[in-house]
């Protein structure tokens, strides 16, 4: 991987990890577009690091609200009453949400790596996150706050996020279509879906992290990596507060007909 083609995919990271269009398909897909070769270990340890880039710069943007919940959450378990305060329970919640997808990680972590490397599967994926979309616009009710979130509703959309871990299925997507599912409102459901990202996010980047050290040849890359790093982290923070204004006012449908037309697009290059 080169230096150009680092910062290039660190700012497609960016761009794509919070919009519901799916930052690995992006980054499975790029190389493919490009026609460039990349080593496929090297790739899928770089796309998790610029993930972990994308963490950064979502605990920048909460970091209040995460500081706050993490307090209670542990004043809740010092008093031995950890689900007495409403962000302490937020805090247990997060962790139910977050339980599916470590789960999932873990005993698929072979067909995942694999997937990262198939661009026609990962063009099909998007084509279901397009297909999430649509249906949770049509047929949720969007009226729950944040402060409604009962277990189950946690639980369901953690089970979202677990799907999410093959590239094309948007995290950020199939979380807050999650949240719609279960009728939330648009800022809320795309509030609950950042914060739970968090703990996810941290979890692959430890993990990326173990097999980033194993590399033979670390110290090469990282003069490569550093730049792609930096620039996912300035590029996710500003693409996270958009989104984060978008949502109030507009639906997502507009995402959903953009993982259409991408998914489309690429099978039907295959094809060709």
């Amino acid at each position: 991987m080169s230096l150009l083609q680092a910062i290039i995919l660190g700012i497609i990271q960016g761009l794509t990890e919070f919009l519901p269009i799916s930052s690995s398909a992006h980054l499975t897909l790029a190389p493919y577009w490009f026609g460039w070769q990349l080593p496929a270990q090297e790739t899928f340890i770089f796309d998790v690091l610029v993930q972990v880039a994308s963490l950064i710069a979502v605990i920048a943007y909460f970091y209040g609200d995460l500081l706050n919940i993490l307090r209670a959450w542990l004043l809740g378990l010092w008093k031995r009453k950890p689900f007495d305060e409403p962000l302490a329970r937020r805090g247990w919640q997060l962790i139910l949400a977050t339980l599916p997808a470590g789960i999932i990680g873990l005993l698929f972590k072979d067909q995942v790596e694999a997937a990262f490397s198939n661009p026609q599967l990962t063009a099909v994926f998007l084509l279901v996150t397009a297909g999430f979309l649509f249906l949770v616009e049509k047929i949720g009710k969007k009226e729950r706050l944040l402060e409604s979130l009962q277990w189950n509703d946690a639980l369901f959309i953690g089970l979202a996020q677990a799907i999410a871990i093959f590239p094309g299925i948007s995290r950020s997507g199939a979380t807050i279509a999650g949240g719609l599912a279960r009728n939330l409102e648009r800022p809320s459901a795309t509030r609950f879906a950042f914060l739970m990202s968090v703990p996810i996010m941290l979890a692959a980047g430890l993990a990326a992290s173990v097999d980033l050290f194993k590399l033979p040849n670390l110290f090469q890359l990282l003069p490569v990596y550093a730049p792609g790093f930096l620039a996912s982290a300035i590029v996710s923070y500003i693409s996270l507060r958009w989104l984060l204004h978008y949502v109030v006012r507009r639906s997502l449908l507009v995402f959903s007909l953009y993982c259409l037309v991408v998914g489309s697009f690429t099978l039907l290059t295959f094809w060709l």
